[in-house]
């Protein structure tokens, strides 16, 4: 793991590498402060995910460009002058392909893990295809401070479904070891090709469509070590790991 101040860690090959600005630990008590913009995120990836400042909306990043999913069941293209207090993104480069047909969420994640010896790496999922059901939430929260904890904000979500809908889930699996620094297990988002639909996934059937695994040797972590709140504040760890599984429908 490099730890880095946002000009990318030397000597990394990018397409191996997981960049990360921020953790979802800092978001647990409401540092939601954005403190890098998507043009910057895309500099280390063209595809990802992530959130806007004060946790609005749901980013997906599908072939070098940001679709927002609102908490109004639009999807929009986000300005590169945006900010993100948390995001993932990589280079596409897929380690493994698979095609498959009618198989939902948890059969697929079930079938990744017991055939692959992915349980202590981080690896991206991207699924390009048709899918007969699709269910999203979209956090609705406020870009304007003052910012109140995740388990509050993300109370205030908002729930969509879509059936027959082709689109590009992107998402990553995060080692247990690293829960804090992600999400542990499968953190997806979703995109509809014609930017209609989108959001966090909470659950999908596939009805045919290409699998693509990506597994890094890396992970490039940028801290927001110029914001002062971040630098400054005392986190509680008792109840982080919790709050982060409740808040990413892990529980």
């Amino acid at each position: 793991m490099a730890i880095n101040n946002g000009k990318g860690a030397i000597g990394l090959d990018k397409e191996d590498t997981l960049y990360q600005h921020g953790t979802l630990a800092l978001l647990v008590p409401g540092l939601l402060t954005g403190t890098l913009t998507i043009g910057e995120l895309l500099e280390h990836g063209d595809y990802g995910i992530g959130t806007l400042q004060g946790l609005d909306g749901e980013l997906t990043l599908v072939d070098g460009v940001g679709y927002l999913a609102q908490s109004d069941g639009n999807v929009v293209t986000v300005d590169p002058k945006e900010t993100v207090p948390f995001a993932n993104a990589h280079f596409q480069r897929a380690t493994d392909k698979l095609e498959h047909t009618q198989i939902t969420k948890a059969a697929l994640e079930k079938e990744i893990m017991q055939n692959h010896d992915y349980e202590n790496i981080f690896f991206a999922m991207k699924i390009h295809g048709v899918f007969s059901s699709v269910r999203t939430r979209v956090v609705a929260g406020n870009r304007q401070p003052p910012f109140k904890p995740l388990a509050i904000v993300a109370q205030n979500q908002e729930l969509f479904s879509a059936e027959n809908v082709t689109g590009t889930l992107v998402g990553y699996y995060s080692p247990e070891l690293f829960q804090g620094v992600a999400s542990a297990g499968f953190h997806v988002h979703f995109v509809s090709d014609d930017h209609q639909f989108g959001g966090h996934i909470l659950d999908y059937a596939l009805t045919q469509g290409t699998v693509e695994l990506q597994r890094f040797e890396n992970l490039d972590l940028h801290l927001p070590v110029h914001d002062s709140t971040y630098r400054k504040h005392r986190f509680d760890y008792d109840d982080m790991s919790a709050v982060i599984r409740s808040a990413e429908g892990n529980e």
